[in-house]
């Protein structure tokens, strides 16, 4: 393990972003994160539609992404959609690190990485939109904030990448 001097949030959020990509193992482990995060948050758009779409055959799994993808980029535009898929890829980006982590040091080096949980349940609730919101009793919420919560999908994303920032490469223990 390495011990180098903090280098700025620049220097830490291209290094966070960057781990994954240092090996196949992890870049495949990142994209198959970031492709599960977004069919998860693309078919709890619609949860009734998803259920009975997967309820009647799991071979509708295709269709029924391809459909509510649709709809995403109908209701919130390609910006919305755009801040769906990007936060898919932190998200794999950030569990890279995370598991990481966990396997290198010990579970207090893990304070920086756990700190973009609130990035990851505040973009990831309103990337899924009323799925979730639905099911704790703000149906409407969404479609009460401006920009169709656009600028909740991006305060979420800044909020991760923040976080990303701050605790850059995992392999290695920086000294602030």
């Amino acid at each position: 393990m390495s011990v180098e001097r903090s280098t700025g949030a620049d220097g830490g959020l291209v290094a966070a972003l960057s781990f994954p990509l240092t090996t196949n193992r992890r870049a495949l482990g990142a994209a198959v994160v970031a492709v599960v995060t977004y069919v998860g948050l693309v078919l709890s758009s619609f949860p009734a539609y998803s259920a009975q779409m997967l309820g009647a055959d799991l071979g509708y799994l295709d269709d029924a992404v391809l459909a509510l993808t649709a709809n995403t980029y109908a209701s919130i535009g390609p910006f919305g959609l755009g801040l769906v898929v990007a936060y898919a890829v932190l998200t794999g980006v950030a569990l890279t690190n995370v598991t990481t982590q966990l396997r290198l040091q010990n579970a207090s080096g893990v304070r920086d990485l756990l700190g973009v949980v609130p990035g990851l349940l505040a973009s990831g609730c309103a990337s899924c939109g009323a799925g979730v919101l639905g099911l704790l009793g703000f149906a409407g919420a969404l479609a009460a904030m401006p920009f169709g919560g656009n600028l909740l999908r991006l305060a979420g994303i800044v909020l991760l990448l923040f976080f990303l920032a701050r605790s850059g490469d995992p392999r290695s223990c920086r000294v602030s």
